[in-house]
């Protein structure tokens, strides 16, 4: 490779991975179901990168050229932290990079949800925006908690300067272990355009495990500390509450 076509690859790179980075807010096509996602114990994965606690697979899909991925990490806050960054409709900025605009939209609870996100990518590739439909439970018996994504992209009118994301599929699991939180995130997204399968697979595995370690960071903020989970008489989770709430 000459030092013309470093180049070149490098931008790519550079645009690929800003594509990547903000999927907190991933979308599910209408044309595609959860149950599409690869299952977290197949024994196809193939394990690509392993950095202190966060290990990233990667695994091909039979109608696709992007893989989908699979992350497990130990994350060094509890689960009360972590789930107050994530019911925050505007922390998509905060431990997603590029992600540079997140609200909530449309009439929501805490178990069924919307909300709007921009990625901002580089010139001249179009910034990216998302329309999702947050799915969250868990269950006090067991701990575990999951949320699931699913895009609802014409609950918004397109705007002329984005491209609506469309495909994309995505399930967190989040279980407690010994005051910190053990995190499953499974993945498979399409991000819409002319970007080459084969570059978009290269640097696939860097994505979670950068994310994953900035939201450790993110859930030991001053202003995510003193939440606790809520709930029901049967023990399904309703909320997450700062402890001084009733």
């Amino acid at each position: 490779m000459n030092k013309t076509e470093a180049h070149c690859f490098n931008r790519w790179a550079s645009v690929i991975s800003s594509a990547f980075i903000a999927l907190l807010v991933s979308v599910l096509a209408t044309t595609t179901t959860l149950a599409a996602l690869p299952g977290e114990d197949s024994d196809t994965w193939s394990l690509r990168k392993e950095v202190g606690d966060i290990r990233v697979y990667t695994m091909k899909q039979s109608d696709s050229s992007f893989q989908a991925f699979k992350a497990e990490a130990l994350i060094d806050a509890p689960i009360e932290a972590i789930m107050a960054v994530m019911q925050n409709p505007a922390s998509c900025i905060e431990w997603l990079l590029n992600c540079t605009e997140s609200y909530a939209i449309g009439k929501g609870n805490f178990h069924q949800r919307y909300a709007y996100s921009v990625n901002d990518l580089p010139w001249p590739v179009t910034d990216r925006d998302y329309v999702i439909s947050i799915s969250t439970r868990g269950d006090k018996a067991s701990g575990e908690i999951i949320m699931e994504m699913s895009a609802v992209p014409e609950m918004r009118a397109v705007i002329s300067n984005r491209v609506r994301v469309e495909l994309s599929n995505t399930k967190y699991r989040f279980v407690p272990e010994n005051g910190k939180t053990r995190m499953t995130w499974l993945q498979h997204t399409d991000p819409k355009g002319a970007l080459p399968g084969w570059l978009v697979n290269s640097l696939l595995v860097d994505i979670p495990a950068s994310s994953l370690e900035e939201l450790g960071r993110v859930a030991a903020k001053e202003r995510y500390q003193g939440f606790r989970l809520i709930y029901d008489e049967n023990g399904q989770l309703v909320d997450v509450r700062q402890a001084s709430s009733n």
